[in-house]
């Protein structure tokens, strides 16, 4: 039973159209907008009411990658749209002047399967992650133009996710070979790893910074969710395991959430649950606690969770959006019982 909760997790709304599965969904950051995308090529767009209890659907975008779209990022001024594809191609979208969304850029180069894709805070970096064990940095310039300012060979098997610094340019990247790198830039050179995280027993499906960037959150296929304290420049401490998810984890997503600690730090993955916990900074040692607040199964019936993600906009700290196998969205808050 789950009424030992603090919060419940109530559905709100219900976005199918997807013909095959939603595998990520991202949420403007600057205009009522929710993206998806799905195994059937597509990105879906839907608005909603500056509640966030009513959302209409906006466009579909037909992307033109041959094959599934992964991942997706929104740039910081909300106006741009990257997609990464299995077939190995990131492409930017834009929109003028309300037309439809048109493909201003395709960024090649990676070999195999794109997985992963993220802008840096300021907009100016844009990462991502392939299975060819590869992750790539790309600067941003004027006219939808992009350069290759590295690429970082430094797992030794598929990387999975990429996720930066949420105030600094610093780029973690998660992969098949268990460990977790952090890379930042040589001036002087190239981009560099300058600290590897070990500890997970197998592949690192999902990474998420802490709100003021002094954490960060690992799911992954040893279904344990792991957090990360920075201690110094490049020195990082594994503080917290968080277990009971009986399948993987595919995805961590971190708020601000509703009290004054460290956040609301929400996972899902396999076994289809959405958890989300409570964490707060122990006074004088450094340590943290955590307490879960909310759980909730079969939020996807019986699909696996893809994606779950917090929405960043004010007012709405207490919503949350889910992408499953099922091919459907689904939109929740978390509501005090």
């Amino acid at each position: 039973m789950d009424e030992d909760f603090p919060y419940e997790i109530s559905l709100i709304a219900e976005l199918p159209g997807h013909e095959d599965r939603a595998w990520h969904i991202a949420w403007n950051p600057t205009k009522p907008i929710l993206a998806s995308c799905s195994s059937d090529k597509t990105v879906r767009l839907y608005g909603y009411t500056p509640s966030a209890d009513n959302f209409n659907f906006l466009t579909s975008i037909p992307t033109g990658h041959t094959k599934t779209v992964r991942s997706i990022a929104w740039a910081p001024s909300g106006n741009t749209l990257a997609t990464a594809s299995f077939d190995s191609n990131v492409g930017i979208w834009e929109r003028e002047d309300g037309e439809e969304w048109e493909c201003v850029s395709l960024l090649e180069g990676h070999e195999t399967e794109c997985k992963s894709i993220g802008y840096s805070s300021t907009g100016t970096l844009l990462a991502s992650c392939s299975r060819d064990k590869s992750v790539w940095v790309w600067e941003v310039q004027p006219d939808a133009d992009f350069e290759c300012l590295g690429v970082i060979m430094e797992h030794s098997q598929d990387v999975k996710c990429v996720a930066w610094h949420p105030t600094e340019e610093i780029l973690a990247s998660g992969s098949y070979d268990d460990t977790i790198k952090l890379y930042v830039d040589d001036p002087e050179d190239d981009w560099f790893c300058c600290v590897t995280l070990t500890g997970h027993k197998s592949t690192v499906w999902a990474l998420a910074w802490s709100p003021s960037g002094q954490y960060l959150a690992s799911g992954s296929d040893d279904k344990t969710v792991r957090v990360w304290k920075r201690t110094g420049q490049f020195e990082f401490k594994q503080v917290l395991v968080l277990e009971g998810h009986e399948r993987p984890v595919y995805s961590v997503s971190w708020g601000k959430g509703k009290g004054t600690g460290v956040g609301w730090l929400a996972s899902a993955g396999g076994d289809g649950v959405i958890r989300v916990w409570e964490i707060a900074e122990k006074s004088g040692d450094g340590l943290l606690e955590h307490r879960m607040i909310a759980k909730l199964e079969s939020a996807h019936d019986v699909y696996d969770l893809n994606a779950v993600v917090w929405c960043p906009r004010v007012g709405l700290e207490d919503t949350l959006a889910t992408a499953g196998d099922d091919g459907v969205c689904k939109v929740w808050k978390l509501t005090p019982r």
